[in-house]
């Protein structure tokens, strides 16, 4: 079941929440983050959401919103994952990709990270809210575009590798370097084996392909042609 948005308005009202106490090096670690928050909203405009929550003030925690996709505001309360972190040092830091939902419905994808002071006090949480909404229809239409017909995927109805003798000489030489070998020093079974592959690769639709597997070989066009079927 998808949880509201990390942030939702009302969803972090909880009056067991205690504020933690500030420092200056709190601060200067929640002015940091205030910079990546920017940055990454503004490396992805109009489709994921950044908002930092500052956790010593819960009732007031958001510092910095951008791409505001919820309709939330800068002083907006802490969500539950917010007030979670308040009570437990202990616990995750980061719940990456879980499911979540916009207030007008829309699905999102959300991570959030938190973010600890040097007495391991949670003091503030990145979250990245992804409006996966806008890259649905995109998906359908990409798995549309590259679906086959599903009669022809087992056998393909055409090769488009080049069939001209020096293609067909150098697959030669590469299926018998796969066993260690060059061709004409290939057992038997291994000789078999090659031109099996070479016929269900399309070689033989070229002309003259048998003469000149013969040839590369070692054997004659009747013992291709038997090691084909």
């Amino acid at each position: 079941m998808a949880r509201r948005v990390d942030g939702s308005p009302g969803s972090g009202e909880r009056e067991s929440a205690v504020p933690v106490p500030s420092t200056g090096e709190d601060e200067h670690l929640i002015r940091e983050a205030e910079g990546i928050a920017v940055a990454l909203g503004r490396m992805f405009p109009g489709l994921c959401e950044v908002v930092l929550h500052d956790l010593r003030d819960p009732q007031h925690a958001i510092r910095v919103i951008e791409n505001n996709l919820s309709g939330r505001e800068i002083g907006d309360s802490a969500t539950e994952l917010g007030l979670a972190r308040i009570e437990d040092p202990d616990y995750p830091s980061v719940i990456q990709n879980y499911p979540n939902r916009f207030p007008d419905g829309r699905p999102a994808k959300s991570t959030s990270i938190g973010i600890k002071n040097a007495a391991g006090q949670y003091i503030a949480a990145l979250c990245l809210n992804l409006d996966v909404s806008v890259l649905s229809p995109v998906t359908l239409a990409l798995s549309n575009l590259v679906a086959t017909d599903t009669q022809y995927r087992e056998q393909p109805l055409e090769s488009l590798r080049d069939r001209n003798a020096r293609a067909l000489r150098r697959a030669v030489e590469e299926l018998a370097a796969e066993r260690g070998a060059t061709p004409r020093s290939l057992g038997r079974e291994d000789k078999k084996a090659l031109v099996r592959q070479l016929h269900q690769d399309g070689y033989f639709d070229s002309r003259d392909a048998a003469q000149a597997i013969a040839d590369l070989l070692g054997v004659s066009r009747a013992t291709v042609y038997n090691y084909a079927k």
